[in-house]
């Protein structure tokens, strides 16, 4: 099967995005978009535009996927339900799963239905787009694991996970904490604003410390928030060893998940031609255990590229995508590519569309960002 995958730009500096738009064959001459994120509103908007000038005024999406709730994933998706046809909307409504979670919230007299009204206030961008969706009739559905859309199939998060995530949401009610360690998925609510301006402020006094292929810096125990462990993780197989793995901002805890449930459908690890870095290139969502598990254990010094490896980052942000990530992809066989600020397309069986041609992966960096 041909297919082409499009990272577009999104963001510069500290904001960052996803914005993907994947063409796949579905026979000779006809083929079928599917959109992954939208980024921001601007970047969404640019979308668009970009779909139109290169399939027509009257392209469209088949489907359209949200891998998580955060805004800077969300608001351009907004954009792109509104401004374009979309056949078929893939995402997680959080209230839809306060059923099922409310015995992981600390207030034991709260009920499902003013669970649910408490969250959906919160999450009023994600009400917005299904709004949008159910006012223009398009068909909306929840990506859990095991679902199928086009060619992919949805590795994470199944349910049960989503409904032990959510009251760790930042923007959810207090979360029963013994409840959750006893259930055995404790990540807890994400640093205050107060703490990220902190963690901001040390960034840029941050040390560099040099690295070498044999002395691989990136640790293990990295935490990312709880909303990034509920992201859309899905994998498809195009055929001829083309097989492809998306990941969004997922962490360790959904990567490990999605590795067990590739395991039970017999799709194979440590084969991938294409993956997605995680997280716009984030120390926080991997570790040396779980990319060796997935993509492979490190290479000897020197040996062939295996598989192509993007990843969505802002222009002119210092600090992503981390040097030490990138490293560890590269130690493992990945040839390194990064938008900031420029769309960056990896194709087999079409031709390259006007404005792209071949990219050189990134250099193995001697020098890393030190932890604080």
């Amino acid at each position: 099967m041909n297919f082409e995958i499009e990272f577009l730009p999104v963001g510069e500096k500290t904001k960052a995005g996803d914005a993907i738009v994947i063409k796949y064959e579905t026979g000779p001459g006809y083929f079928q978009l599917l959109l992954i994120d939208g980024g921001s509103a601007e970047s969404g908007k640019k979308v668009i535009e970009h779909v139109k000038k290169h399939y027509g005024q009257n392209a469209f999406f088949n489907h359209a996927i949200l891998t998580h709730c955060d805004v800077d994933h969300a608001c351009g998706f907004r954009e792109i339900v509104e401004g374009i046809r979309v056949d078929k909307v893939w995402m997680h409504l959080p209230w839809m799963a306060a059923g099922g979670a409310l015995p992981y919230f600390a207030d034991k007299k709260m009920t499902a239905q003013a669970l649910e009204s408490k969250i959906r206030a919160e999450y009023d961008l994600i009400d917005d787009i299904y709004r949008i969706a159910t006012e223009k009739k398009i068909v909306v559905e929840h990506p859990f694991a095991g679902a199928k859309i086009g060619p992919f199939t949805v590795l994470s998060p199944e349910k049960e996970l989503y409904e032990v995530l959510l009251p760790q949401f930042d923007r959810t009610p207090e979360a029963d904490q013994k409840a959750l360690e006893a259930f055995g998925i404790w990540i807890g609510k994400s640093p205050s604003l107060i703490a990220r301006m902190m963690d901001k402020a040390v960034a840029k006094s941050e040390k560099w410390i040099n690295e070498t292929w044999e002395n691989e810096r990136l640790k293990e125990g990295g935490k990312t928030s709880a909303t990034n462990e509920s992201s859309v993780v899905m994998c498809a197989d195009f055929g001829n060893g083309e097989r492809v793995l998306l990941t969004g901002d997922a962490g360790h805890w959904a990567l490990m998940l999605s590795a067990a449930k590739a395991k039970d459908q017999g799709f194979p690890l440590q084969k991938f031609s294409f993956v997605q870095i995680p997280h716009h290139g984030s120390r926080s969502n991997v570790g040396p255990a779980i990319l060796n598990l997935i993509i492979g254990p490190i290479l000897p010094k020197g040996s062939p590229q295996k598989f192509s490896a993007y990843v969505s980052a802002p222009m002119d942000d210092e600090h992503h995508p981390r040097k030490m990530v990138l490293n560890a992809f590269v130690r493992r066989g990945g040839g390194v590519i990064a938008t900031q600020g420029t769309a960056k397309c990896y194709t087999v069986g079409y031709s390259f569309k006007e404005g792209y041609s071949g990219v050189k992966p990134m250099p193995f960096a001697s020098q890393v960002e030190d932890y604080d």
